[in-house]
């Protein structure tokens, strides 16, 4: 969540901007999916949209409820189901049983979502809000921008080619520079790691820190899936040495043999994904990997992922003006010529080499957008660390890695250069995939 260390939020009239964008985009996510489409949960780690729907109204009541006290929710049998884990307000549900419940119906949730949208507006226009207030409506904001990916990722779990987004999907951008792969070499020191102040940032993301890094190299471009499928054909899921200990037990327990997704057709690879079932094309990132998997390919080519100062070193520092910029290529905000974003409506990822206007100062291409990517660095609150927001990041510092950079999944208002995302070593049905690095 945001940090009270952070400027002052926006100002009403630009807070309830966010608010409706925010609000009509996740309308616009669920206006194409049919009533059954609402109830379905194909994955104890997937939700139902009906739940996803409902639960970013619900965080609102819980933002109004704490600002003021004395504010009752308009559906106090709700939130036994819309809760996801948060224990101060009772007992969650089972996450891998939202799809068991028929009632609330989606009728009723989504009356819930439009009331809760009118409640917000006027419980703002009702008070003046400090500097905290408005923080804490910024961040529910936020919050839903983050349920937006999550659903993302599962109405491709859940639909796949079916899915017919209400936006419609967007023309790919122009062809790959060809000659955009390689390796940028980044000279070692002392880095600030970290937000650094100034707009919305999660807590996980501050305070900015001293960190050291030696010189190293890193891929300018993300792993591709014909970078990928030379792995999977030179033995790589049946060849233990290139494996974690744990990352084979998961190979072996979840029959792993190719990324999620992928299915061997004849000589070559077929995906499942937003297209429908298609040829895997090397050109694009390879996606849907796990930190095992993505650590593996990196030994079997003999590099290792980067830390995510690195990472982060490579995306935002301006040798030349000695100054870490907010994003890659400077301090404006993502546009569609800078980077593949949930706006730019492609539903999947541009090929490996696209966006030119988006290159970091290293030289490095799509650092923000096309899949998240795994670093070696474990999830943990930085020196200095205070939360922002009880039971949100904070309860996750345990067993899981830092990804970095965004995915065409990820809304445009919720991502940064110094963006913190985490996950689990064996999950992959994020839009996830790494780049490779190597000591200098």
């Amino acid at each position: 969540m945001g940090d009270p260390r952070s400027p002052a939020a926006p100002d009403p009239g630009t807070l309830m901007g966010q608010f409706a964008a925010t609000r009509a985009m996740t309308m616009e996510m669920v206006d194409g999916l049919e009533g059954d489409d609402f109830v379905v949960q194909t994955a104890p780690y997937t939700s139902p949209p009906k739940w996803h729907v409902g639960h970013v109204s619900w965080i609102y009541e819980v933002v109004m409820g704490r600002i003021d006290p004395g504010y009752r929710s308009q559906r106090e049998d709700l939130s036994g189901y819309l809760n996801s884990y948060y224990q101060r307000f009772g007992e969650p549900g089972e996450k891998g049983r939202r799809g068991t419940f028929s009632r609330p119906t989606t009728d009723e949730v989504l009356s819930y979502f439009r009331a809760t949208s009118g409640r917000v507006a006027e419980f703002v226009a009702s008070r003046s809000l400090d500097e905290a207030q408005a923080r804490l409506l910024e961040i529910g904001i936020h919050h839903e921008c983050q349920h937006q990916e999550l659903l993302a990722y599962d109405l491709q779990h859940m639909l796949g080619g079916r899915y017919e987004p209400a936006g419609g999907k967007a023309a790919p951008p122009p062809p790959a520079d060809p000659g955009a792969a390689g390796e940028a070499r980044v000279g070692g020191g002392l880095y600030r790691l970290g937000h650094p102040g100034g707009g919305f940032a999660y807590d996980i993301e501050m305070p900015e820190h001293a960190v050291y890094t030696e010189d190293y190299a890193i891929d300018r471009l993300p792993v591709t899936n014909g970078q990928y499928a030379r792995f999977v054909e030179d033995g790589g899921y049946s060849d233990y040495r290139h494996w974690l200990a744990d990352g084979w037990e998961s190979v072996k327990e979840n029959g792993w043999d190719a990324p999620m997704y992928w299915e061997r057709d004849g000589e070559g690879w077929q995906v499942d994904d937003f297209a429908g079932k298609h040829a895997v094309d090397p050109s694009e990132p390879v996606r849907h990997v796990s930190f095992y998997e993505a650590d593996a390919y990196c030994r079997w080519a003999g590099k290792r992922l980067p830390t995510e100062a690195e990472w982060e070193k490579a995306a935002l520092w301006d040798e030349g003006n000695g100054r870490k910029r907010r994003f890659p290529w400077g301090d404006g905000g993502p546009t569609p010529e800078r980077a593949n974003l949930l706006e730019s409506r492609l539903w999947g990822c541009a090929p490996a080499g696209s966006y030119p206007a988006g290159a970091s100062p290293s030289g490095c291409l799509q650092m923000i957008g096309d899949v998240w990517e795994w670093t070696s660095s474990e999830f943990a609150g930085y020196p200095g660390f205070r939360t922002g927001f009880e039971e949100y990041n904070d309860k996750w510092f345990t067993g899981q890695k830092v990804l970095r950079g965004g995915s065409f999944g990820t809304p445009s208002a919720s991502i940064r250069g110094t963006c913190r995302n985490f996950f689990r070593l064996g999950e992959r049905w994020m839009f996830c995939g790494f780049r490779c690095a190597r000591d200098a």
